[in-house]
């Protein structure tokens, strides 16, 4: 396996992995909570529309000339990358709560709590909270796997890394029956959204005919930048928390 096969697979499977978990707490919430079987009826509804939607987009991503491609994957990937890394940043320098698993799934279990009587066969909430949690992160799931592989033109390697991130958050999770709250999610993220952005300055730049210097290794450059960036930015805005208030207003908090 090639450095650039490497790099794809640990991108991959570390996104997909954050998204997985996210699922994952929904799913558990409405099953333990309400019905196992309907909220599982969910998630096999919310697989076959992913397969779906992979089976169309793919090949259509693929068809397109590789400068169109990567112009397009790189602005995509941008899209994301940076959303993903404004929060992070937001979270590491506390403006924003840190995401807790625990607490997600303690807010999840008490919705489905409220949502009415559990009538004794199939249970609508169950299943409709079910199929756009697995729908929404899917959906993420889908686009990483299919944005790297497309443009490494390696789909298969992608894929294998997506669904092996997902086969490992759901077997660990419907082993212990409980939310992953122990994995560090919140560094994960912010880990994510440095190689998003990385890669989708890289892809887009590549799309437009930039010349990187050194071809895929200026990566090993691009990728640090971005993250001494980010953390740079954290730091700055945790010294300026002695007025939170006028710095919430300046970073649309």
């Amino acid at each position: 396996m090639t450095g650039t096969q490497i790099g794809l697979v640990a991108s991959v499977f570390i996104a997909c992995t954050v998204e997985a978990i996210e699922a994952l707490t929904i799913v558990l919430a409405v099953g333990t909570t309400r019905s196992w079987r309907s909220a599982m009826i969910g998630v096999g509804v919310a697989l076959a529309v992913l397969a779906v939607v992979t089976a169309a987009l793919g090949p259509a991503l693929t068809a397109l000339p590789i400068n169109v491609l990567r112009a397009v994957i790189g602005g995509l990937l941008l899209t994301f990358g940076l959303q993903w890394l404004r929060k992070a940043i937001l979270r590491a320098s506390g403006l924003k709560a840190l995401h807790d698993e625990a607490a997600a799934f303690a807010k999840e279990t008490e919705l489905a709590q409220a949502a009415g009587i559990l009538d004794a066969g199939f249970d609508g909430y169950s299943f409709l909270v079910s199929f756009k949690g697995v729908l929404l992160e899917g959906l993420e799931v889908v686009f990483i796997a299919l944005t790297f592989g497309s443009n490494q033109k390696d789909v298969p390697l992608a894929a294998a890394a997506a669904l092996a991130a997902v086969l490992a958050v759901a077997c660990a999770g419907f082993a212990l029956k409980a939310p992953l709250a122990r994995v560090p999610e919140n560094t994960l993220k912010f880990v994510v959204g440095v190689m998003l952005t990385s890669f989708g300055l890289f892809w887009g730049g590549e799309g437009v005919h930039a010349d990187w210097p050194g071809g895929d290794t200026a990566l090993l450059v691009l990728i640090p930048a971005v993250a001494l960036f980010a953390i740079g930015m954290s730091a700055g805005m945790r010294r300026r928390l002695g007025d939170p208030d006028r710095l919430r207003g300046a970073v649309g908090v």
